[in-house]
């Protein structure tokens, strides 16, 4: 949800930010069947929370990742709680579509896209990244949506040699 949030910073007051790095994020509103989709989850949700948090969890890393980050996920998730996720859903829902204002961003930006992303493709990071003049756009291989989690060492170093550039 931060790569949404940023994006709406950028639109609000861009002279704020100095650089801008989105992360497995991209500039598009949600499909009618992806808000079908967040409706049956928050439904869900209502009744079994930990249901949720298992169907979402193998969307979310790579496979191979999977056992080892299951439980640091789940506990994440439970510590946040039903009614944040619920939030946070509906503010996904009521997003824009922001590829009209990509063009407008004029600071630094890194775009980290992650190979086996399942919910954001690496294609959709691409265009995010053409979106923005002057952008540079890195793919975390072996990874999933989850890319700071599942390979914290390669988008600290990523982050790190942005920065330092």
């Amino acid at each position: 949800m931060g790569g949404y949030v940023a994006l709406e910073v950028m639109r609000q007051a861009p002279a704020r930010v100095d650089r801008l790095a989105l992360l497995n994020t991209h500039a598009r509103p949600d499909t009618a069947e992806a808000t079908e989709n967040r409706k049956r989850l928050m439904a869900l949700a209502e009744k079994d929370f930990a249901a949720v948090i298992g169907s979402l969890i193998p969307k979310l890393v790579e496979g191979k990742h999977l056992d080892a980050l299951s439980g640091p996920i789940t506990e994440m998730a439970l510590a946040c709680g039903k009614e944040a996720f619920l939030r946070q859903e509906r503010a996904i829902i009521g997003r824009i579509d922001s590829r009209a204002h990509l063009a407008g961003i004029k600071c630094r930006t890194l775009v980290v896209a992650a190979r086996h992303d399942a919910l954001m493709p690496v294609e959709l990071l691409e265009e995010l990244a053409r979106g923005i003049h002057g952008s540079t756009l890195a793919i975390v291989e072996d990874c999933g949506h989850m890319a700071s989690i599942e390979k914290p060492r390669e988008v600290a170093d990523l982050l790190a040699a942005w920065l330092a550039a």
